[in-house]
C-alpha cells in the first residue's frame, strides 16, 4: 500500500533518503534542495500537517531529533550556531503536508542572517501601535 506523502514513502523505504538517524519517533534526512550543504529535515515518523494536531510527546520527541541532528551537524561543520525552522502549515510555505524541521548549520559568512533577511523585497515591518498589541493580547489571553 502506498504511503500519502513523499515523507511518508521515505519512512517506509517506498523511496530512498539520505538517513543521518532513524528512531520510532523521528528521522532526520539531507534534504535534497538544500539551501546549504548540511540542511536537514527532521521529521516525526507519524504523519501531522499541523504542530497543535501532535501530543505533547511527539513534540518533546521531535526536539530531542533537533538536538540530535545539531550535534551531529555542529561537530561535523564545526559550528554552534543553526537556523531552525518550521513552515506548520500551506500558508506558511509548507510544501509538503507532514511536519518538519529545518536544521541548517551556519557558519560566517555564509550569507545568512535573520529572518528579515528571508524577504528582502518585502517592505519593512513595523511595530503596530501599542493599542493594537494591547487588544491582541486581551483577546488572546482572554479565559
Amino acid at each position: 500500500m502506498s504511503s500519502n506523502t513523499v515523507f511518508e514513502k521515505i519512512i517506509n523505504r517506498e523511496i530512498p533518503g539520505f538517513f543521518l538517524f532513524e528512531n520510532k519517533d523521528c528521522i532526520a534526512i539531507l534534504d535534497v534542495f538544500p539551501l546549504r550543504d548540511g540542511h536537514t529535515l527532521v521529521i516525526p515518523t507519524k504523519p501531522h500537517t499541523h504542530i497543535q494536531d501532535m501530543t505533547s510527546n511527539e513534540l518533546k520527541e521531535l526536539m530531542i531529533g533537533v538536538k540530535q541532528a545539531q550535534e551531529m551537524l555542529g561537530q561535523y561543520f564545526d559550528t554552534e550556531d543553526f537556523t531552525v525552522a518550521i513552515h506548520d502549515g500551506p500558508l506558511a510555505g509548507q510544501e509538503i503536508p507532514h511536519v518538519h524541521i529545518h536544521v541548517i548549520p551556519r557558519q560566517q559568512g555564509d550569507g545568512g542572517g535573520s529572518l528579515p533577511l528571508m524577504w528582502p523585497n518585502r517592505e519593512r515591518f513595523t511595530s503596530p501601535p501599542l493599542k493594537s498589541l494591547e487588544a491582541l493580547h486581551e483577546s488572546l489571553t482572554k479565559t
